[in-house]
């Protein structure tokens, strides 16, 4: 039974160590960083954007679901009728719609160019290399032509 918690024990280790935990914990930790400019870009800059055709916030955008909406002036909460916050979910899908971007033109896009540089590389490294083997194959085919040539051709 301690034989199983040590390789349960090893098991963990090797998995903190094997180094995609490390990544996925700073890819956790820079992309909480990056919501936070996301979302203040959104609120700073594309709101009031928005807002320049319409109320000043873009999460104060609403629909009344039944009946007048009524909000209490303090609190903000409706005291009646059902409201639909569709400000709050366009200014989110927004904020997404940054962040993908952003992720897929500084991130996705150049690594992806990258790989595919790096993937043509050893392509044509490895057709050297074949072409390298088939010159070789050759090489020796003619040197045993040459000695079968020589064995044969005095004993003929």
């Amino acid at each position: 039974m301690s034989e199983k918690k040590v390789s349960l024990l090893e098991g963990f280790k090797a998995f903190l160590t094997r180094g995609n935990v490390v990544d996925l914990a700073v890819a956790v930790v820079i992309g909480a960083a990056f919501t936070q400019i996301v979302n203040a870009f959104v609120t700073g800059v594309i709101n009031p954007l928005v807002g320049a055709f319409g109320t000043k916030d873009l999460e104060s955008y609403s629909s009344c679901l039944k009946g007048p909406c009524v909000t209490d002036p303090k609190t903000g909460e409706a005291i009646e009728g059902i409201r639909i916050l569709w400000g709050s979910v366009l200014s989110a899908a927004l904020g997404f719609l940054i962040t993908a971007a952003v992720v897929y033109f500084l991130l996705i896009l150049p690594m992806s160019k990258y790989l595919a540089r790096r993937a043509a590389m050893q392509a044509a490294k490895d057709g050297v290399q074949e072409t390298l083997e088939v010159s070789e194959l050759e090489v020796l085919k003619e040197i045993r032509d040459a000695l079968v040539a020589q064995r044969g051709g005095p004993a003929s």
